[in-house]
């Protein structure tokens, strides 16, 4: 299924959602019920709804079953948005490499996610956005289509509607320089000096989130290098008036941080013209060695098409031709992003979600009843065993003396192992009966002990690095492009303490402070904020289960507060949904067309807290029943995860299919137990 996007849903507000102030929350306007459902039957009587939730369940088990890979692996489609096919079209365009191939399919995905106002959208049923927009029409423009066809003009209208390139992200202006359609002196400096300022100095490269530091030293070279590669077309349609492109703008107050860091970035261009020539060549050569001692052996840059695209670029314009061995596996790494439709079309995915998938996928399949031993539990077991990461990575700036043990999320990614992920895995592996379990236990004992080290100074969990909190990274005018820090959040934290608790480590000093930290961020609703997934119903159904694991009685306060708020937010079809404009507009917040994945998080939560016979379990149970396919799948074209929160929204084709069965599995067969005692052990040494 490729998800097209509803024209009309951007101008939809959160109350035409909502026909009561009791949540009657059908189908809105704007919104479509999941192909081939129905709606579930209002109160089925319990033997009937035992029934049904196990038939679903079974038929759930063979279409996941079905999936697996031959090696032991799931992976479904993760779908973002039409930048990833427009900078893959560029980038080969810049490099000299686009063949009409590649071009006809890219150009067919596009054109199919163009909404009717002639804008394009960063998440299905979303509102235009500008950028997305903006780099979508180039595109189209470099597959041929012409600004007089009626699907560009009302494009280019709208563009200029929305204040033209001007209004457009950083990045956006980035590409749209490589060929002459914008100024590089109109956009941030980012000099590659910054890989200089020492680990301890604000806004040193190790102050950024892995993601954005992965981008960022790529771009230093790109930016210092300033290349520009002659335009195959004008994009004066573009501009609001092609004669002034960038009207200036006043400086910010110079006693606030925007201020601040707007004059600081007037100096870096000043700098740029009397920069050393030694010094910068010093600089970029110590980037592009940063670069390449961080390629994956896949060739890829930790397992995400934007920093690989960017350390592409920058080893091109630092003498690498693409020829060499290290540009020729990033290019082809870069292949291995697209997904190939039936129809012909061809759309990138932003990153590869095997091993997620695969633990997901696992604790799915044994909470459903599948026997611990089942073949296929064995080979997911060892394939997840393989993948784990023994070396040290980026984290160890931080952590120095913490000993490796983890898991990353991609195929490849040794240097950014992730906490989320390594707890997933291990609460997967625990499901489990493996032929070697000594094995599986001494990666059990250093995945714990890596992510009990890896606990960030307030008692929480980050992804990928601890205390990544500094202030200053957001600042920059460069960074308008999402999150670029790390800080810890509910749904990783909650992951964290499940596991933990599993692990027979509720008492641990640690697993209190990280329960301690959860109880404070509750939101006076009741609910907490999901900064990985959409949004207060993931931040709810990952906390409730890890409160309960740890010891928490469903009476306590924190969790009725909880428990009234999913009940309060359940839809009148007796599913769940929360649209992504709940990420900047609070009267979203629980409000959206139900899908299957958010539907299992409020049951998933719900039943660890004991709320299995209450009504809103059993409405749920039966709207997951109902909604079913015949195949045993779910449709969702809705996005539920989240990259950065509202900035870059992600539809993981598998959310649909696990979270279901495990919500399933445990209303059938009850909640899987923590252990006792456990194999954690606090790290010997944090650095």
């Amino acid at each position: 299924m490729t998800a097209t996007t509803d024209g009309s849903a951007g101008a939809v507000g959160p109350r035409a959602a909502v026909a009561s102030t009791t949540h009657d929350t059908t189908a809105p306007e704007g919104f479509t019920t999941p192909e081939g459902s129905t709606t579930p039957e209002r109160s089925a009587a319990p033997e009937k709804l035992d029934e049904s939730a196990a038939r679903a369940a079974e038929r759930a088990v063979e279409h996941l079953l079905a999936r697996q890979d031959p090696e032991g692996w799931w992976k479904g489609d993760l779908e973002t948005n039409v930048t990833m096919d427009a900078e893959d079209l560029l980038l080969r365009q810049f490099l000299g490499i686009l063949d009409a191939d590649t071009l006809r399919a890219a150009a067919l995905h596009i054109r199919r996610e163009q909404r009717e106002d002639g804008a394009w959208a960063t998440f299905y049923g979303g509102p235009g956005e500008l950028s997305a927009t903006v780099e979508a029409y180039v595109a189209l423009r470099l597959a041929g289509d012409p600004p007089e066809a009626p699907h560009m003009a009302r494009a280019s209208a709208w563009v200029r509607a929305g204040g033209g390139i001007a209004g457009a992200r950083v990045f956006t202006r980035i590409w749209l320089a490589l060929f002459g359609w914008w100024r590089w002196e109109d956009l941030p400096e980012l000099p590659p000096e910054l890989l200089f300022l020492p680990k301890w100095f604000p806004l040193n490269i190790y102050d950024f989130g892995c993601w954005a530091r992965q981008t960022i030293v790529p771009l230093t070279v790109v930016s210092a290098k300033r290349p520009v590669r002659p335009a195959p077309f004008p994009l004066d349609e573009l501009h609001t008036d092609p004669a002034r492109p960038n009207p200036p703008r006043p400086l910010a107050p110079a006693t606030g941080w925007d201020g601040i860091f707007q004059r600081l970035d007037k100096a870096l261009h000043v700098y740029h013209r009397m920069a050393p020539r030694a010094l910068r060549g010093t600089a970029m050569n110590v980037a592009a060695r940063w670069i390449v001692e961080r390629q994956e052996n896949d060739g890829c840059w930790g397992g995400i098409q934007p920093p690989a695209v960017y350390s592409v670029i920058a080893l091109h314009l630092l003498g690498y031709d693409l020829e060499h061995p290290v540009m020729r596996a990033g290019l082809e790494s870069l292949d291995r992003f697209a997904v190939w439709r039936e129809d012909g079309s061809r759309m990138i995915e932003a990153c590869q979600s095997p091993v997620w998938d695969t633990c997901l996928a696992t604790i799915a399949l044994a909470d459903a009843g599948l026997r611990p031993d089942h073949p296929a539990l064995v080979k997911a077991v060892d394939w997840m065993l393989d993948e784990e990461i023994t070396k040290k990575g980026d984290w160890a700036v931080r952590r120095p003396g913490l000993p490796p043990g983890g898991w990353a999320f991609e195929f490849h990614n040794d240097n950014y192992p992730d906490i989320d992920d390594t707890a997933e895995v291990l609460l997967a592996l625990r499901r489990v009966s493996h032929p070697d379990p000594e094995r599986v236990e001494a990666a059990i004992v250093r995945g714990a002990r890596w992510t009990l080290g890896m606990q960030s100074r307030n008692g929480a969990w980050g992804a990928f690095d601890a205390d990544n909190t500094s202030v200053f990274p957001n600042k920059l005018p460069f960074c308008d492009f999402g999150e670029v820090i790390d800080p810890p959040s509910a749904d990783v934290t909650a992951h964290v303490v499940e596991m933990l608790a599993y692990e027979g480590q509720a008492q641990h000093p640690r697993t209190r402070r990280g329960i301690e930290w959860l109880l404070a961020e509750q939101e006076p609703n009741g609910a907490w904020f999901g900064r990985w997934g959409v949004n207060h119903v993931y931040g709810t159904g990952s906390v409730l289960p890890a409160l309960a694991a740890a010891g928490l009685p469903g009476s306590h306060p924190a969790i009725r507060r909880a428990v009234a708020w999913l009940g309060s937010t359940q839809n009148e079809d007796g599913g769940w949904g929360e649209d992504l404009r709940s990420y900047g507009d609070e009267e979203w917040i629980g409000r959206g067309a139900s899908t299957a994945s958010q539907t299992a998080w409020a049951l998933i939560a719900l039943l660890a807290v004991g709320e299995r016979d209450s009504e809103p379990v059993r409405r749920g149970i039966a709207w997951l029943a109902e909604t079913q396919r015949e195949d045993g799948s779910w449709d969702e074209p809705y996005f539920t995860g989240t990259g950065f929160p509202w900035d870059f929204s992600i539809n993981y084709h598998l959310y649909r299919q696990v979270f279901p069965l495990t919500a399933l599995g445990r209303y059938v067969h009850g909640e899987p137990t923590p252990r006792t005692t456990g194999a954690a052990r606090p790290p010997r040494q944090e650095g």
